[in-house]
C-alpha cells in the first residue's frame, strides 16, 4: 500500500523535490551491484520505481544502502524516493544495458529466392544483453552465408542502437544455404533455400514417331548457372503449318519436356519457356 501511495504522488512530487539525505549514481549498468550513501539518523525506507516495477529497502540513515546484482535488470529511467518520517526526497537515474552481449535475435529474408541475385538476402541482427536489454553501444556483428558448394561469404557490420544489418548475394548453386550472425561468442543461424533461376536457353529435337506423329523432346533445361530448372515448369511447343498452328503446353519432368505433334511435311516446330525462345525445326519427314 505504501508503494501505491508513493506512485500516486510521484508526478507532482519529483519536479519540486531537492535531494539532501542520499546520493544516488546518475547512471548504472543493468545487473551490477552498487550501494548508496545516506546521511542523518533514524529509520528510513527507499523506494526504486522504474521499467521493471518497484521495490523497497528499509535501513538506518547514515548507513550505505546496498543493492545486489539481481535488483536492477531492466534498462531505462528510474526514480529513487527516500521516505524519512513524514518527509520524502527523490532523485532520478538511468540504467543502461550491460556492455556484454548475451543474446542475438536474427532475422533473415526471404526464406526462398533464386540463385545469383545481387543483394537478394537481407540479414538483421538485434543485440541484447543477458537481461534482454537492447545493447545501445556499437557492437561488431559478423555475418556468414555458406551455400551448397561450401563457398562462404563473410561480411561484418557495426550495430547502431542495438541493430546491425546488411545484404548478401544468393549463391550461383541451388540448394540450402546457412546464414549466420555472430556477436562476441553468440551465434544464431537461419536456413535460406536457393532455387534455380529462370531458364537460360532451351533446345528441342524431333523424330518421327509414326507416319502421323512427330515426337519432340527438349534437352535438360537449366538456368544460366547450370542448375536444373524445377520440374513443373511449363514448356510450350508450337507447330506452324499451312497457315494453321498447334500449341501444346507441357510441364518439365526430370528436367525434360516431351510430347507429340501432328506430322506434316514443311511444318515449323518451335519451343519456348517463359520469355526464353528455343531453336526451330523445319520438318521434312513424311506425312
Amino acid at each position: 500500500m505504501i508503494l501505491i501511495g508513493v506512485l500516486v504522488v510521484l508526478a507532482a512530487f519529483t519536479a519540486a523535490a531537492q535531494v539532501t539525505a542520499f546520493i544516488f549514481p546518475e547512471k548504472l549498468e543493468a545487473g551490477r551491484a552498487f550501494s548508496v550513501s545516506t546521511s542523518g539518523s533514524g529509520s528510513a525506507t527507499m523506494y526504486i520505481v522504474g521499467p521493471g516495477g518497484a521495490f523497497q529497502r528499509k535501513f538506518q540513515l547514515g548507513e550505505r544502502v546496498a543493492f545486489g546484482s539481481d535488483d536492477l535488470h531492466h534498462a531505462g529511467h528510474y526514480i529513487a524516493i527516500l521516505e524519512t518520517g513524514n518527509s520524502l526526497e527523490a532523485t532520478q537515474f538511468d540504467v543502461s544495458a550491460s556492455a556484454q552481449p548475451g543474446k542475438l535475435s536474427f532475422l533473415a529474408k526471404p526464406s526462398r529466392l533464386p540463385v545469383s541475385v545481387s543483394d537478394g538476402i537481407s540479414g538483421v541482427a538485434y543485440v541484447f544483453d543477458v537481461f534482454g536489454n537492447l545493447v545501445s553501444q556499437p557492437e561488431p556483428v559478423s555475418f556468414e552465408l555458406s551455400d551448397a558448394t561450401g563457398r562462404t561469404q563473410s561480411r561484418s557490420a557495426t550495430s547502431r542502437n542495438g541493430v546491425a544489418w546488411l545484404k548478401m548475394n544468393s549463391a550461383p548453386k541451388a540448394g540450402s544455404a546457412h546464414f549466420q550472425a555472430a556477436a562476441a561468442n553468440i551465434h544464431e543461424q537461419r536456413v535460406i533455400q536457393q532455387v534455380p533461376g529462370d531458364p537460360c536457353s532451351i533446345r528441342v529435337t524431333a523424330r518421327s514417331a509414326n507416319n502421323q506423329r512427330i515426337a519432340v523432346e527438349t534437352d535438360p533445361v537449366r538456368d544460366c548457372n547450370g542448375n536444373p530448372v524445377p520440374d513443373g515448369t511449363i514448356v510450350t511447343f508450337t507447330e506452324s503449318y499451312a497457315g494453321s498452328q498447334t500449341t501444346i503446353d507441357v510441364p518439365l519432368k526430370r528436367g525434360v519436356a516431351r510430347t507429340e505433334l501432328p506430322a506434316a511435311r514443311g511444318a515449323v516446330i518451335s519451343v519456348a519457356t517463359g520469355v526464353v525462345m528455343g531453336n526451330e525445326i523445319h520438318w521434312s519427314g513424311g506425312e
